[in-house]
């Protein structure tokens, strides 16, 4: 296991010399707001280490510089956690990536496949799992922890030789870039504090309740990275609703919810939620933010998105490719009710070629789903 800025170097430079490079990371999260970085798995072809990010005087500049090192392939498996981690602290995005869960989708290997079952079906090889909930801020580590935590990225290759052959044989490499390219964005990882109440669902059902909820939840996030505790530590998203709905303006007010603990409104915290109220309270009425109205949506619209499912299975099963990474039911439901002028992505790119246009030939009439020998298959009219 690397200890040592000067090991950590080393292997980084060698790493620089491979075309690709396999990664993970182990973290805790529990009892924090940022990730705490307990571990750092990567191999290349003929090279496998485990970094110790925890050791004392340990400077992981030469990882990020590695990170950003265009000329090397970065393979994750569910890469948007991990990658969050390495932005957070190095202030930058690996480019260029490679998700695997997200080319098994693409390759028909369902939807968010786990690690351990696409190594099983690639492989043959069954990996440990009794190390996975584990404290990985303890040291010493045990053998079978290392062991467990380097076959996060040793099969990984045999994943990605895998899953990188059968993208390019069947002319699909292109639409893994697509979705790198959302991983690769800053925006989705650095969501701004006025921002965060679109984490939250949305119960409430006047504008005024909007403005409370976005006022308070962005106090909390602050308030959450700022201390670096879990968001709910600062505030339950319960406790978010029910002040929307009440907006109390003072203390008392804010001590009679049911979701405030007694004595609670009358610590900083409470004060500052109070404030936050009657900042959103005290914004004019025509500067309230508005609440998105579910459309009215045409008759037989229903029965057109169970069609549209229909079509989606049948399309995605022939072409080998999991249903989720080209639609979800509101996707379909929007495609049904709004067709062409639907904003989805289902009616873009690569999605389009495959199942779009079909979407909407089906709901103009110009294709027609029909029973031949006991299966389905799509006419054209």
């Amino acid at each position: 296991m690397i200890t040592s800025t000067a090991a950590l170097r080393a292997a980084c430079e060698d790493f620089a010399r491979s075309d690709f490079l396999t990664i993970d990371t182990e973290f805790l999260r529990e009892t924090t707001f940022w990730p705490e970085l307990c571990l750092i798995q990567m191999a290349t072809p003929d090279r496998a280490v485990i970094v110790d990010p925890l050791a004392e005087g340990i400077d992981l500049a030469p990882f990020f510089a590695l990170m950003g090192d265009a000329s090397v392939t970065k393979v994750f498996h569910a890469a948007r956690q991990d990658i969050e981690i390495i932005f957070h602290l190095g202030n930058l995005i690996p480019h260029p990536i490679f998700d695997t869960q997200v080319a098994a989708m693409v390759c028909g290997f369902g939807d968010s496949v786990s690690y351990d079952q696409l190594v099983n079906r690639i492989t043959g090889n069954q990996i440990d799992k009794t190390s996975r909930f584990t404290d990985w801020s303890r040291r010493p580590l045990s053998e079978k922890q290392l062991e467990y935590a380097l076959a996060d990225v040793t099969h990984l290759r045999d994943v990605y030789r895998h899953l990188q052959a059968e993208l390019e044989r069947e002319g699909r490499t292109h639409w893994l870039k697509e979705e790198m390219d959302v991983l690769e964005s800053q925006e989705t990882y650095d969501l701004h504090p006025d921002d965060a109440w679109k984490r939250l669902r949305m119960r409430v059902k006047k504008p005024r309740e909007l403005a409370i909820m976005q006022s308070v939840a962005a106090w909390r996030e602050r308030e959450a990275r700022g201390r670096n505790v879990p968001r709910g530590r600062v505030l339950k998203d319960d406790a978010i609703y029910e002040i929307a709905q009440q907006a109390p303006r003072d203390a008392e007010a804010l001590s009679r919810l049911r979701t405030i603990q007694r004595g609670w409104e009358r610590s900083q915290a409470g004060q500052a939620v109070v404030a936050a109220v009657n900042t959103a309270l005290d914004i004019p009425k025509e500067e309230m933010p508005r609440l998105r109205r579910p459309k009215q949506l045409p008759e037989g619209t229903g029965a057109a998105t169970e069609l549209l499912k229909v079509l989606l299975k049948l399309i995605t099963e022939r072409e080998g490719v999991a249903p989720k990474i080209i639609a979800n039911a509101d996707d379909l439901e929007q495609i049904a009710a709004e067709g062409e002028e639907a904003e989805v992505a289902a009616l873009k790119g690569w999605r389009r070629e495959m199942f779009g246009n079909h979407a909407l030939d089906l709901i103009s009439g110009r294709l027609a789903l029909r029973f031949v020998e006991k299966r389905i298959e799509t006419m054209t009219l």
